[in-house]
């Protein structure tokens, strides 16, 4: 009755709006599309809420990469991630495996409003190389995954649109569309479904820049660590114009293992094995 309630509520503000709108010269639709912003980021904003306070975490991650003809190969790399105050997040991958891989390192801090910093250690070359904002839309390590989506999407840099709730995979879901407000995306827009109970991301649906279907993100096996926290155990990706995917499997979640900034120091990357 309570949700009934609520969203008899939002009609109303709805209806009342659309007739305010009548004699004021402003579209009923603009009115309409507005509320659905207010929406989109209250619950954007919520779920980045539920989710702060937890210092720092570390995880062992498999990336099992499959090309067209089904043929797969496997990486494997270690994660930290440093919550910082009043920004955005710190974060390091170190891979270990297979060898010709070994020592690839990509380091990141994320930013709530400007550009975010990436810089990646490749051995063969052995040299540190910064992520331009212009190339963050590049393939990370040749995976599915880009540059940029190894980056939290701190909330600020999107405008997000409340589209429906539906079902999805037996879940009642919202569906934002996630438009990103910052330069150099490759992304034109992202649909993203929020479960409603405690607002993990299900699935997010990736538009290239000219707003065609590119990607598809299933995340599943969600487990709540320190009764607060909700971390996901498979992260798949489909690139849906070229038929390739990466899978990645995240285990052994270790939190407030007391990182610290100097555990994310670029001078650092070239002996990190």
């Amino acid at each position: 009755m309570k949700k009934l309630a609520g969203w008899s509520k939002f009609i109303s503000r709805i209806l009342l709006l659309a007739f305010a709108a009548h004699g004021s010269g402003v579209q009923a639709n603009d009115l309409v599309s507005g509320a659905q912003l207010d929406r989109g980021q209250m619950i954007a904003k919520e779920a980045a809420e539920r989710d702060a306070g937890f210092n720092d975490f570390s995880a062992e991650v498999e990336m099992i990469l499959t090309n067209q003809n089904g043929t797969e190969s496997r990486r494997h790399f270690r994660v930290s991630v440093l919550e910082v105050a009043n920004d955005g997040d710190k974060s390091l991958m170190v891979f270990n495996r297979p060898r010709d891989v070994d020592g690839t390192a990509l380091l990141t801090f994320s930013h709530k409003s400007e550009n975010d910093d990436q810089w990646i250690y490749l051995p063969a070359l052995k040299r540190v190389k910064r992520i331009s904002a212009t190339n963050r839309s590049g393939p990370f390590v040749g995976s599915e995954f880009a540059y940029e989506d190894m980056v939290w999407p701190e909330i600020e840099k999107y405008s997000c649109r409340w589209l429906r709730d539906e079902n999805i995979d037996g879940s009642a879901a919202h569906v934002i569309e996630r438009t990103p407000i910052y330069k150099n995306s490759g992304y034109s827009r992202q649909l993203v479904w929020y479960d409603k109970e405690e607002l993990r991301i299900i699935k997010i649906e990736f538009f290239d820049r000219k707003g065609e279907p590119l990607k598809v993100l299933t995340v599943k096996g969600y487990q709540r660590y320190k009764g607060k926290f909700w971390r996901a155990s498979e992260m798949h990706m489909m690139n849906t114009q070229n038929g390739k995917s990466t899978r990645l499997t995240w285990k052994h979640y270790s939190f407030e293992d007391e990182l610290s900034d100097s555990a994310f120091q670029i001078g650092k990357l070239e002996r990190l094995r």
